[in-house]
């Protein structure tokens, strides 16, 4: 009861605004201002409304896939279904055919003169495909079927013929033996160089979510026409999603017991039986820093695993997707949630939430991201501030609650304040900063230099929040892909 006392008088730093309803109204009004139409028809929301040059809008004024996933759930809960089979379609119709990206889906979309044009990397700064699009469109496609009910969308011969075609990329033999899957820097929502290559836990989080769906509705077309090749496709695609949750329990998963015995493991092994040390990590590359971040009952999952180079840097947005998608088992999620509360000064401070921890600083920010002036320290990628990651992470918390509303109630209740403390800080300050898409320094006060305002992610991503903490929160249940 004292630490609950402790807690609530923290909570009274911010304080809830009279003005919630004329914020969230305005908000409303801004998000029905990103829908555009191809083709005459609704599709989706741009990437931001308003630049303050021409100029400078470079391609936010395009449909973005990624930028997407918050706004398709958010029509999902308004019963807007056919915005969201439209954006669908519209993805299924760009779906690339050429022989060395055949079965991705583009990175972003928009009419021009009569015609629809698709970038699927080729026009991006760092010209790389975006991976996290492709990933992402199965799980949307599938909590489309579950929400409107329209099984015969998701068992269309259209569909199903999507998701083999991006099976047969994601599956495709490679030179890698592990399940996970391999990309190189800026494939994913940190899309310039940020030493992410390799296999990244967002990428390869999504790629659960996206084979899981992919699951559901395969069985949905197995329902209705047994297909040897589907259920051979489908017996495969399990075994893999098997053979991916366990590596990355295992390699990926940390906690204070685990970091104690990683450091004492054998390394140099060779041979193929009993590896203790199977990637080689050296007792030097851990950093001192884990020991307070992870205290005595945190945990969470590492941002990459390389041979003899993990990436202890923590990542919001993978390790949120590990909780929805029912990656870390129930216990690891309450260790992960105390891990969040013990560093809430790093991960939430005044703009909620940080994209990872710590920054790059100085000569390895030079080296690694190439001196990218805008991932400058505390900025942008390099532990910026994102406000729209914080629903992620609120809906992780609320779908544990509706799953196992009897663990560790105390715990529970403290992430509960703890958003309402980030809620009302986002609905006093976002308005202000004309919904800006990142903030900058370690307390992530300023916005961020470079950063677009009436961002669509921020706008929509503060609207789910609302919804699902103030409007109907079971609705969290939308977000699960299934068991």
């Amino acid at each position: 009861m004292a630490m609950a006392r402790q807690f609530s008088q923290e909570q009274l730093r911010v304080r809830p605004s009279s003005k919630e309803e004329a914020v969230v109204r305005s908000a409303q009004e801004h998000f029905e201002r990103t829908l555009v139409r191809v083709r005459g028809e609704l599709v989706g929301s741009v990437a931001a409304l308003e630049h303050p040059r021409k100029s400078d809008a470079a391609n936010y004024g395009e449909v973005f896939l990624r930028d997407n996933v918050p706004v398709m759930l958010y029509l999902l809960l308004q019963g807007r279904y056919e915005i969201v089979r439209n954006f669908l379609n519209t993805c299924l119709d760009l779906q690339s055919s050429t022989y060395q990206t055949r079965g991705i889906f583009p990175t972003s979309f928009v009419e021009e003169n009569g015609s629809v044009l698709a970038d699927y990397g080729q026009r991006s700064i760092g010209r790389i495909t975006s991976v996290d699009a492709s990933l992402w469109w199965p799980v949307l496609c599938w909590l489309y079927v579950q929400k409107s009910r329209d099984v015969e969308f998701g068992t269309s011969q259209r569909v199903q013929r999507g998701v083999q075609l991006l099976l047969d990329l994601v599956l495709h033999p490679t030179f890698e033996g592990t399940p996970v899957l391999f990309v190189p820097d800026c494939a994913f929502m940190i899309d310039r160089p940020m030493d992410v290559w390799g296999a990244p836990l967002e990428v390869e989080v999504l790629l659960y979510g996206c084979l899981r769906s992919c699951c559901q509705l395969m069985e949905l077309a197995q329902k209705n026409a047994l297909s040897r090749l589907l259920e051979q496709r489908l017996v495969l695609t399990r075994e893999w999603l098997h053979e991916l949750r366990r590596f990355l329990l295992k390699h990926y998963w940390v906690t204070s017991k685990t970091m104690q015995v990683l450091r004492r493991r054998p390394t140099e092994q060779y041979g193929d039986h009993q590896h203790e040390n199977e990637f080689n990590v050296q007792p030097q590359v851990i950093p001192p820093w884990l020991q307070d971040w992870l205290e005595n009952r945190g945990g969470y999952l590492i941002g990459n695993m390389r041979t003899g180079r993990p990436d202890f840097r923590f990542y919001s947005l993978g390790n949120s997707l590990a909780c929805l998608f029912g990656i870390l088992t129930a216990p690891q999620q309450r260790a992960l949630f105390r891990l969040v509360l013990h560093n809430r000064q790093h991960l939430m401070a005044q703009m909620p939430m940080r994209i990872c921890h710590p920054p790059m600083a100085m000569d390895e920010w030079a080296d690694k991201t190439g001196s990218d002036p805008k991932n400058w320290p505390w900025s942008y990628h390099n532990g910026g501030h994102w406000p729209s990651l914080l629903w992620y992470l609120a809906g992780a918390v609320l779908i544990h609650e509706q799953r196992y509303p009897r663990a560790d109630v105390l715990l529970m209740g403290q992430m509960r304040a703890m958003l309402e403390e980030c809620y009302w800080s986002q609905l006093n300050q976002l308005p202000r900063q004309q919904w800006a898409e990142y903030f900058d320094g370690p307390t992530g006060t300023w916005v961020g230099q470079q950063a677009r305002t009436y961002q669509t992610w921020t706008i929509v991503g503060f609207l789910l929040l609302h919804h699902l903490l103030r409007v109907e929160p079971q609705d969290v249940s939308l977000l699960n892909i299934g068991d």
